[in-house]
């Protein structure tokens, strides 16, 4: 059981660290699209590339910040049980909530969007737009790093669960901690 806790601890330490990337991208988005306002609507000057690039960077906020936000336990949860129950009968929603929507959801997205991303790196794929971005390939694949981030982070909630009902300490959620920040 102690592989466990190290295997839900480091994957909760890797999606910290793409969901405080991500949340510095969004300062990047705010600064892109208010130089992009300013550039229309006082200098009357468009570039393609850098209204693409905020639209991009928005889709790769909400994509990567995916694992850190289910860490957190930000997501949208009917709780109408939940909230009051045991810890182990939470333990037991978490699990066969994550093994039986959560993962499954995910290896399916993942499935679908394999020959999507692959077509795009095959043709090094770019912006349909004249003078956009060059790079629409990487674009597709924050898709697979959206299953792999989230998908840890589902493995890592069941293994808190399975530790929490097998009697042994749980060390505290990422949402339970001290705030370090």
């Amino acid at each position: 059981m102690r592989t466990v806790e190290r295997f839900v601890l480091a994957v909760e330490g890797i999606n910290e660290v793409a969901g405080r990337g991500a949340a510095w991208l969004t300062l990047a988005m705010l600064v892109i699209t208010f130089a992009v306002v300013v550039l229309r609507y006082v200098f009357s000057i468009g570039f393609v590339w850098l209204q693409e690039s905020y639209v991009w960077l928005h889709g790769v906020v909400f994509m990567v910040g995916a694992g850190y936000t289910l860490a957190y336990d930000g997501h949208v949860r009917v709780d109408i049980l939940y909230r009051d129950a045991p810890a182990r009968t939470k333990a037991l929603i978490d699990l066969l909530g994550a093994a039986v929507l959560l993962l499954p959801f995910v290896l399916a997205v993942a499935w679908v969007s394999w020959p999507y991303v692959a077509a795009g790196w095959l043709r090094l794929e770019g912006s349909r737009e004249a003078g956009g971005l060059p790079g629409l390939f990487l674009l597709k694949s924050v898709l697979l790093v959206f299953c792999l981030l989230l998908g840890l982070q589902g493995l890592a909630m069941a293994g808190r669960a399975l530790l929490c009902l097998a009697g042994r300490p749980v060390p505290p959620a990422p949402h339970d901690r001290p705030a370090d920040r």
